[in-house]
């Protein structure tokens, strides 16, 4: 059977669009309160990121409650929940699989805090200081 050929940039751009529906679909859901669930409701979740299988059947969907609140009480509710986002993700996009969904921290900000709090570090801002200085003079 031949293996239909596809560029990395065409299959990348099909991955992303396809996680960046299923994104809107879950938050979506939960901006609607959709999902009978009292932690759930009781708490604003931000789905930043949905990565995507090169097959669409699965899916690392990123979160992170409103201020961080109560991170691992909303990932159980969430993980709890998970089948219904399955269904309610397959019946709105029509797709031909059903993706499955697994639900994980987002830790981009709490490494973006890290890289602020290391660049303005004295020690640090001197060395950058120096380095641009000393990149002008020549």
């Amino acid at each position: 059977m031949a293996r239909q050929h596809s560029t990395p940039e065409t299959r990348s751009v099909r991955l992303l669009k396809v996680g960046e529906q299923v994104r809107h679909v879950i938050s979506d859901l939960l901006t609607r309160q959709q999902v009978h669930d009292e932690i759930l409701s009781a708490h604003a979740v931000s789905v930043t990121e949905v990565r995507m299988s090169p097959d669409l059947r699965q899916a690392k969907v990123y979160v992170k409650p409103l201020l961080g609140a109560d991170e691992a009480e909303v990932l159980k509710a969430l993980r709890t929940n998970t089948a219904f986002f399955q269904r309610e993700v397959a019946q709105r996009l029509k797709l031909k699989y059903a993706a499955k969904i697994q639900f994980w921290p987002d830790e981009s900000f709490d490494e973006a805090g890290r890289i602020d709090r290391l660049l303005s570090d004295p020690r640090v801002a001197r060395d950058l200081g120096g380095h641009g200085d000393g990149g002008e003079e020549d």
